[in-house]
């Protein structure tokens, strides 16, 4: 992030100055006594055209740079194809994954994650292997499924997941006892029932784990439609 933001800032200073140079640049020195009596030539038509194409090209370079930028190293939009995490995105909607907090903080049980799950994950549509499902299980953690009351414990304690499963959903019909590896997380979709996610993956190779580093972003945000706006907020049991 400071690295976007250093290099922002170097940009806009360049722009400012070779801008201001340009608009301000006139034919240097003063007229000498042989020439007084002639009056000082205005800069050509050609010449502050070219000026005004390169501010402008520079420009239009400080703008791709800045938004190249944002897109790699701050935020990102995602579209959501499939029901798999309704009802906390719909299909259709698009959400806004920030990518800085990572790198000042652990991920956490709960937190709505982005992901790149080629090679893990197999593919709804060819090319697609970009995820968003929820984060259940973080490294060395025990996560079974499930308990007298059907529900996920973690480390044998039960997870209340009622603030964002999918009404209707038991919390998994897949019974599983895993342990979580190092570096790695188990991760699930909120609708239980219409999500393949690391469930789907016992037995494979990885056994559905997702490596830490496969972290795109956090979901922060449904961000379109306008009319569907709203933060996705963290679950009960983180507050």
């Amino acid at each position: 992030p400071a690295f976007v933001s250093q290099k922002d800032a170097i940009c806009g200073v360049r722009c400012s100055t070779m801008a201001t140079t340009h608009t301000a640049a006139l034919p240097s020195g003063s007229p000498s006594d042989d020439d007084a009596s002639e009056p000082p030539k205005a800069p050509g038509k050609s010449t502050a055209r070219r000026h005004l194409l390169v501010d402008l090209a520079i420009l239009l370079a400080c703008a791709l740079i800045g938004a190249f930028g944002t897109k790699v190293f701050v935020a990102q939009i995602f579209s959501i194809p499939s029901g798999s995490m309704q009802m906390t995105v719909s299909p259709g909607e698009r959400v806004l994954a920030e990518k800085v907090s990572y790198h000042f903080r652990s991920i956490e049980r709960g937190d709505v994650v982005v992901f790149d799950g080629s090679g893990i994950f197999n593919e709804p549509v060819p090319g697609a292997t970009t995820f968003v499902k929820r984060v259940i299980g973080l490294p060395g953690e025990r996560i079974t499924c499930c308990d007298a009351s059907g529900r996920v414990t973690v480390d044998g304690s039960a997870l209340d997941e009622s603030d964002y499963l999918y009404p209707g959903d038991a919390p998994s019909t897949v019974k599983f006892d895993v342990r979580v590896p190092q570096g790695k997380l188990w991760l699930m979709g909120d609708h239980r029932s219409d999500s393949a996610d690391s469930r789907a993956y016992l037995g494979a190779p990885g056994g559905g784990f997702v490596p830490e580093e496969r972290v795109v972003g956090g979901a922060m945000s449904v961000v379109w439609p306008i009319s569907s706006g709203r933060a996705i907020a963290s679950p009960t049991y983180r507050r």
